[in-house]
């Protein structure tokens, strides 16, 4: 098994990678093998939507997105953490997983586990966790639980250490993907994935 993490912060040892190394401590004691990546202090352009990756297998813009998406897509489990701006995920954030799940959109999905995780100094947590959520869950991908919301607070680095249950609660959701990412593999083995039908796309005109 395993779980590829991704710490969208500008900080390299803030509060979002405390949150996200709390999970790695039970995944390791679980056996299952972690890739953590920090990209917050990367320059991540946008998605222009040039569809280029269809034909390419690939984003056109040659940067981190397509360094990580082998990772991705070889893993069983993905994590995506992010500080809170604005009630909102972070821009560098935003900018990664847009062209990351949209130049991967014909590579299948079913059956990994993804979670997300959001740290703030106060509000905004639960928008800015639902906005992580929505990739995953429109690609059919399964999306972790925990014993709350994904959520960790603190402001200054290090401060994140004094949330006891949000650290708590990474530790359960570790746990909760691990067994997940075990069932899918056994029901996988026995009955196989879902069937997955060719996409239908729609809009408002036709």
């Amino acid at each position: 098994m395993k779980v590829l993490l991704v710490n969208g912060s500008p900080r390299a040892k803030g509060n979002t990678s405390i949150a996200l190394n709390e999970m790695i401590k039970v995944f390791e004691a679980e056996g299952v093998e972690t890739k953590y990546l920090h990209i917050g202090n990367k320059v991540i352009r946008g998605c222009v939507a040039c569809q280029n990756c269809f034909k390419l297998g690939r984003c056109v813009f040659d940067d981190v997105v397509n360094e990580v998406a082998p990772y991705f897509m070889e893993a069983e489990g993905f994590v995506i953490g992010s500080p809170v701006y604005y009630g909102s995920p972070n821009g560098t954030m935003l900018a990664f997983l847009d062209r990351l799940f949209y130049s991967t959109f014909t590579k299948d999905k079913t059956g990994k586990v993804g979670a997300g995780v959001v740290v703030s100094r106060r509000g905004g947590s639960s928008a800015a966790f639902d906005v992580l959520n929505k990739y995953m869950a429109m690609t059919n991908m399964t999306i972790a639980g925990s014993q709350y919301w994904n959520m960790v607070y603190g402001m200054e680095p290090g401060e994140a250490t004094q949330d006891a249950e949000g650290l708590q609660t990474m530790r359960t959701l570790a746990r909760n993907m691990t067994f997940l990412m075990r069932s899918i593999a056994l029901g996988k083995e026995k009955y196989g994935l879902p069937k997955v039908e060719p996409w239908t796309p729609t809009h408002f005109i036709r």
